[in-house]
């Protein structure tokens, strides 16, 4: 199974009726070997400096630069759903290959 993953649901629903991926899941499309979802903008985003630290809330000049040895990331509870639909798809066994479409100007990977 190759998953497809766009950028926004509209581009999704054009690649899917492309590919034949017509049967409508919660939150992407499936069909013909085919898995096709989407992103809705940013999904995930870098944490906040008193997420490593509290006393990062109030920055002060001695504390720059902040270089944690691992970084985190939130998710904007509007787009949690999302995000964890195209965490399960990619956690399946079944899929073997990922696809990013290029936008005008980029590569496709």
């Amino acid at each position: 199974m190759r998953l497809v993953i766009a950028e926004k649901p509209s581009v999704a629903q054009s690649l899917a009726a492309v590919l034949g991926a017509t049967s409508r899941k919660d939150g992407y499309l499936e069909g013909g070997g085919w898995l096709v979802s989407w992103c809705l903008g940013h999904l995930a985003g870098l944490a906040d400096a008193a997420a490593y630290n509290p006393d990062y809330a109030k920055w002060r000049y001695d504390d720059l630069p902040i270089l944690p040895e691992s970084w985190r990331f939130t998710i904007a509870k509007d787009k949690r759903d999302q995000f964890d639909v195209l965490r399960t798809l990619l956690r399946r066994e079944d899929v073997t290959e990922v696809v990013t479409p290029a936008t005008p100007g980029e590569r496709a990977s």
